[in-house]
């Protein structure tokens, strides 16, 4: 069973320019399959990612997700479609004076009524879930935090959590370490490979981090100008294909020493 198949998909930017941010793809991607997008700031991982959770509309070519085609859809039941997915942005909108219990429990809003939803803003309605989920990231303690009282990196978890309690077939997860060092990071796309394997949910995460990407994912795309350069088993990619797709960038892909932590945590965010 596929969870996505893009045939021949351009996706226009969404400023107002003519030029295309993804330029006539085709990927297929299989329920249950990890893969990690890779390429240069601006090579079209973050739009690929919206098409994806259908917050994107193609301009060309045939999108479907689940089964589905979304654009065919009516807003409805479009609707219901995303609530199989769950996408996680690289700039997390978590409300700064909330507290940290309400924003992970907002993972449930797709599922829950109105006055649900709006009773829990005043009580959780499951504390404990909400713990459970943090804990895993290393966060139980933040449970009644304020968002606003958290670093990058523990917003970044935060909105990670989310997706636990998420009753998603898919997860969706644009750059999930870029605020972690090297011991976090290794933990954190862990716990995401681990959530998706148990669920049997599919996994697509960008990162910046090729040397990550290349141990933690089985399946490497390579974007550059959006466009896909290559579509392999990381164990067939080679140093010299990820040469060429970082060739020419001022800005050249991150690695992470394995045994080295900087001193302090650069600052980042998730959904």
């Amino acid at each position: 069973m596929t969870t996505f198949r893009l045939q021949r998909v351009t996706v226009r930017h969404l400023a107002g320019s003519k030029a295309p941010a993804l330029h006539a793809l085709d990927l297929e991607v299989r329920r249950g399959e990890q893969l990690a997008l890779i390429g240069p700031s601006g090579a079209g991982k973050t739009t690929l990612l919206s098409t994806l959770a259908c917050a994107h509309r193609p301009a060309e070519g045939r999108l479907e997700v689940l089964h589905q085609e979304p654009w065919r859809l009516s807003q409805g039941e479009r609707h219901r479609l995303r609530a199989h997915l769950f996408l996680a942005p690289q700039t997390p909108p978590l409300p700064p004076r909330q507290r940290v219990v309400t924003a992970v429990l907002a993972a449930r809003l797709p599922h829950w009524s109105l006055w649900r939803a709006l009773a829990s803003l005043v009580h959780p309605s499951d504390p404990q879930a909400a713990h459970a989920a943090l804990a895993r990231f290393g966060l139980g303690d933040k449970l009644y935090a304020r968002v606003d009282r958290l670093s990058g990196g523990e917003r970044q978890r935060c909105g990670l959590a989310r997706l636990l309690l998420s009753s998603a077939e898919a997860f969706l997860v644009d750059e999930p370490i870029a605020a972690l060092d090297p011991l976090l990071a290794r933990h954190t796309l862990s716990i995401l490979r681990e959530e998706a394997s148990a669920r049997g949910a599919t996994l697509v995460c960008s990162l910046h981090q090729v040397d990550l990407a290349r141990e933690q994912f089985p399946r490497l795309v390579g974007l550059r100008e959006g466009r896909i350069v290559f579509d392999a088993p990381s164990a067939e990619v080679s140093d010299a294909m990820i040469a060429e797709l970082y060739a020419n960038e001022s800005v050249q892909p991150q690695t992470q020493p394995p045994h080295e932590t900087p001193d302090r945590l650069a600052v980042g965010a998730c959904y």
